[in-house]
This record gives structure tokens, sequence and C-alpha cells, in this order.
């Protein structure tokens, strides 16, 4: 095995418990009622990320690259009427960051570029979607981010 065989998936999975770890931080403030209220009129709640990000975990990289058989919903993420507890859909998260570390240990090096397709994206494959999947919990953890000053200054 060559370094980068070795390195690329360490610093994978590091990123994604590293996200994981941040959204935890983020979360602790917030309340079961603020947790799922959504402080501006356009956007969504600091919950509803929770759960979009799973949603996106479980689809993107459980389904079709661990064939956990996970089916999404994706509209629910964004408008459950009766969502979990802030606490159920953080155990939600922290099982599709885990599968996630999962999945990407392991990747035999010749993984990493095989052919990938999903309703939703572009990714030529495995390791354009796994980066893919990292921007995108870095942008809503920005969001994340918004919503949690966005709190802290309306005490």
């Amino acid at each position: 095995m060559s370094g980068l065989d070795v390195i690329l998936p360490v610093t994978l999975a590091d990123r994604f418990q590293a996200h994981g770890v941040r959204v935890h931080e983020l979360a602790v403030p917030w309340n079961h009622d603020q947790f799922w209220r959504k402080p501006f009129p356009f956007g969504n709640s600091f919950g509803h990320l929770v759960l979009h990000l799973t949603g996106n975990l479980n689809y993107y990289i459980g389904a079709q690259m661990a064939d956990t058989g996970f089916v999404r919903d994706r509209p629910r993420e964004f408008t459950d009427a009766n969502p979990p507890s802030k606490e159920a859909a953080l155990r939600l998260f922290d099982s599709a960051v885990a599968m996630v570390v999962q999945t990407i240990g392991a990747q035999h090096p010749d993984d990493w570029s095989r052919n990938y397709s999903a309703v939703g994206t572009q990714s030529p494959h495995r390791l354009a979607m796994i980066l893919q999947c990292d921007s995108h919990m870095q942008h809503h953890i920005g969001q994340m981010i918004y919503l949690t000053y966005e709190l802290q200054r309306q005490k």
C-alpha cells in the first residue's frame, strides 16, 4: 500500500468525525422547541438540517456504497410535522456518521475510482461523492453556526 492508500481513508474519516463533533457542539444550547423552530421565515430549523444531513449520508453513502437499503424521503427531512426529540435526531445523525466512517474504512484503494451514480448527483466516482458529502456537511454546519448566533442574539 502506498502512503495515499493509507492517508486518504484516515483523512476522510477524520473529516466526517470532526463534522459530527461540531454538530453536537452547536446543538448544545438548543432546547427541543428551539431545535425545531425556524428562526427566520426562510431557511430551516437546526433540527431539520440535522435530519437532512442524516438522510443525505444514509442515501448517498449508505444506500449507494454500503448497500444499507436505506430509502430516502427527502421532503420529510424539512417538513416532518412530528419530528423526533433532539436527542433521537442526534442519535440518528451519529449512526449515519458512524456508517460513513465504517464505509470509508472498508474501501479498497481501487474502490475510490469505481463508477458512481445516484439520483441528485453528477459525481462520477466514489471519491467524488464522498468529497461532495463532506462539502455538503460543511455547508450546512455553516448554516447551523449562523442559526446558533441568531439563537444567542435572541436571548
